[in-house]
């Protein structure tokens, strides 16, 4: 990795303390992964040896309403999450679930029991944790869930399916969502922590991928799980508890692409700026340089609403509408400077070693979760001008 790009200091006045966090994840990762990125990513492979680094660091925590001391700022946590994905994506995605899913749905949703049960062993990395929303059919519209939950006499039935949960292949814990059999409307949704294994659970890696290769995901089949009702995270009443899960994983997000397109740009001109052709440097020529300044526009401005999401967060003034924002804006300027950051390294942009075709493939499904473009355009639309476009 070279040099951070911050142009206009967007991140030049963050105090020492808040910038922790990130340079201790920086040095893991330039010393344990990305020697070997590559490779992972090509081998379709989670560094799983790194986790209790990671945990060593300080990224497993949840991001809960109450405060606590030992918690990174939403700043430092930001920070964190963009050196993450300068490496790749996959590694931000296992942070962000183990804490701003997993971790926060036990900690905001969970009885005392279950976060003195799950909560340490998390935090230290022994306990990976999953968070099943995501069905086959639906996907933008979990409302529309299958997934069912039946109250028995010693607790609760779970049946359904999963899919598209990151970390669950190597989880020993499932956040799942699912429907009581008294209605199917949206209030009925309830949260349940399944450990991993448990009988009538299967856990399927999903293969295959072309992008988010270095993430463990898969998918979940629960077939007649009997629970205790200990077992249902006793807060988890509604859609609105799993959905303020993922806020918290979006604001991550927004900060993850940051990341990734300083990688693509530092990529680009380091490349243009060797590579000679008719006798001077790529570097050198006027459209070349048109398109460094257009990324360096789309980065500027991803780097600047990733920091005003973390100083609203520390006012108390962030609202959903603001993190479907900075998810929707910057992702697509860091899509925008992965693919031009392609263009610009030629042949050599789609070779593994270059790391520019690795960002742009992972850029295409953090683009599709935790919220399509579209539906981010629907609830400003909906801010906007107060009228739902969902239904």
């Amino acid at each position: 990795m070279t040099e951070l790009i911050d142009y206009l200091g967007a991140f030049a006045d963050v105090p020492e303390g808040e910038r922790r966090l990130a340079a201790a994840t920086r040095e893991l990762l330039e010393r344990s992964v990305m020697p070997r990125i590559a490779d992972l990513y090509e081998s379709s492979a989670f560094p799983s040896d790194i986790i209790p680094a990671l945990a060593e660091i300080g990224l497993f925590v949840g991001h809960g309403p109450e405060h606590d001391e030992a918690r990174p700022g939403p700043l430092a946590w930001g920070l964190a999450q963009r050196e993450l994905e300068r490496c790749d994506s996959g590694l931000r995605s296992l942070v962000s679930v183990q804490s701003c899913l997993a971790m926060t749905a036990i900690e905001r949703s969970g009885s005392a029991d279950q976060r003195a049960e799950w909560l340490p062993a998390m935090r230290r990395g022994v306990a990976i944790g999953c968070f099943g929303l995501t069905e086959p059919e639906h996907g933008s519209d979990p409302s529309g869930m299958e997934t069912r939950a039946q109250r028995t006499a010693e607790g609760w039935r779970l049946d359904g399916h999963k899919r598209w949960v990151s970390n669950s292949p190597i989880a020993r814990v499932a956040v799942i969502w699912a429907k009581s059999e008294s209605s199917a409307a949206t209030g009925d949704i309830r949260g349940f922590l399944v450990p991993l294994p448990w009988p009538g659970v299967e856990v399927r890696p999903l293969t295959r991928k072309q992008s988010l290769r270095v993430s463990p995901s898969g998918e979940v089949l629960l077939k007649d799980v009997r629970l205790p009702e200990s077992a249902r995270l006793p807060g988890a009443e509604g859609l609105g508890a799993a959905l303020a899960c993922l806020n918290e994983a979006r604001t991550s997000i927004a900060w993850g692409a940051v990341g990734a397109a300083e990688a693509c740009l530092d990529m680009a001109r380091e490349h243009t700026g060797r590579r000679v052709q008719f006798g001077r440097p790529l570097a050198g020529f006027q459209l070349v340089q048109e398109r460094l300044v257009a990324m360096l526009d789309d980065l500027i401005s991803a780097q600047l609403v990733a920091r005003r999401l973390a100083e609203l967060k520390v006012r108390g003034a962030l609202r959903h509408p603001h993190i479907s924002f900075a998810k929707r804006h910057n992702v697509a300027a860091a899509q925008r400077i992965a693919a031009r950051a392609r263009a610009l390294l030629g042949a050599e942009g789609i070779i593994t070693d270059r790391h520019v075709m690795r960002h742009m493939a992972n850029l295409e499904s953090v683009a599709t979760y935790e919220g399509t473009d579209e539906i981010h355009t629907l609830i400003l639309g909906a801010d906007l001008t107060g009228l739902s476009a969902f239904r």
